[in-house]
Order: C-alpha cells, then sequence, then structure tokens
C-alpha cells in the first residue's frame, strides 16, 4: 500500500512538473489512431504513402499506380487530411491527379461509400487504401460522380478504354485536357 502510495505521489509530482515547464504535449486520439492505422498498413505494391511530414501524420499523400485494368501503368496521388474527429469522422481525400473516371469528379472528389455514408470507425486508412485501389480495377457506373465517363463505360467499353487512354498520355477527352499521368 505504501509503495502504490509513493508511485501515484511521483506520477502526480512528474505530471505537475511537465505542466509547469510546458514541455508536455499531449497526443489527441485522432493523433493516436492514425499513428496506428500507419503502423499497421499493410500496402499493396501498387501502392505508396508519401508522409509529407513526419510530425503531421494528419495530412498525408497516396499514389497508387495500378497494374491491371483500364489504368495500368497510370499514376494516380490522393491527399488525405485526417481531422481531429477521426475515426469517428472518415478522412477527406482528393485525387490530385485529373483522371477519367466515373467515380472521380474533374475537382478530384471521389465516390466511395466508405469515405460518406457507409464509414465506421472501426474502418482504417488501409479499408480505404483498398477501396481506392478497387475503384481503379472496377470502376462503378452505377454510382457516378463523372456522368459522361459513366454512361461511356456502360455503353461502349472500348470507346472508354480508348479516352482513359488518351487521357493518360495527356491530351484532350471530349473539351477537356488531361495531363501525362502515365509512369
Amino acid at each position: 500500500m505504501i509503495k502504490l502510495f509513493s508511485l501515484k505521489q511521483q506520477k502526480k509530482e512528474g505530471e505537475s512538473s511537465g505542466r509547469a515547464a510546458g514541455s508536455q504535449k499531449r497526443a489527441s486520439a485522432a493523433q493516436l489512431r492514425i499513428t496506428k492505422d500507419i503502423n499497421e498498413l499493410n500496402l499493396p505494391k501498387t501502392c505508396q504513402i508519401d508522409l509529407l511530414d513526419p510530425d503531421d501524420l494528419l495530412n498525408f499523400k497516396l499514389i497508387i499506380t495500378p497494374d491491371e485494368g483500364f489504368y495500368r501503368g497510370g499514376q494516380f496521388v490522393f491527399s488525405f487530411k485526417v481531422s481531429h474527429n477521426y475515426p469517428h469522422e472518415p478522412p477527406k481525400v482528393k485525387c490530385e491527379t485529373m483522371v477519367y473516371h466515373p467515380n472521380i469528379d474533374l475537382e478530384g472528389n471521389v465516390c466511395l461509400n466508405i469515405l460518406r455514408e457507409d464509414w465506421k470507425p472501426v474502418l482504417t486508412i488501409n479499408s480505404i487504401v483498398y477501396g481506392l485501389q478497387y475503384l481503379f480495377l472496377e470502376p462503378n457506373p452505377e454510382d457516378p460522380l463523372n456522368k459522361d465517363a459513366a454512361e461511356v463505360l456502360q455503353n461502349n467499353r472500348r470507346l472508354f478504354e480508348h479516352n482513359v487512354k488518351k487521357a493518360m498520355l495527356g491530351g484532350y477527352v471530349g473539351s477537356t485536357y488531361f495531363e501525362r499521368c502515365l509512369k
């Protein structure tokens, strides 16, 4: 009992001296969770994380380089902004690479159910990475943000594939110019 009391006293003294010096900074729940998520990432070989600032894990980039499907050989950069309410709200994810895709609009907004209505706090950054990668393997014309691309995919797969290649090489699809994103 005496030993327990002395340990509590030491802890209390350590906390008060730390506060007085102002040197002790507590990590938020979001920072703790994102640290855990990033440490436990199991990235496929087609994905890599770019931590812009190792001290700021709430903002980072994901680079996806599909090795199959319509988007094979392209390099697509996504920015992640994790709020202080994470994991209770999903990160904000934007595609920085302009892409001809039914589920990504020309402003970079991404239509992925787990980033919106199906988000649950048990989901992780790994879940989002695999969801984004799946969008490149199986674009979903049923729930589009880019309605033109979705319509072409539904009605003429060959033309859709041609438009994707043209966009990835750098060029116009319709009146929209796409920067080259082939690796």
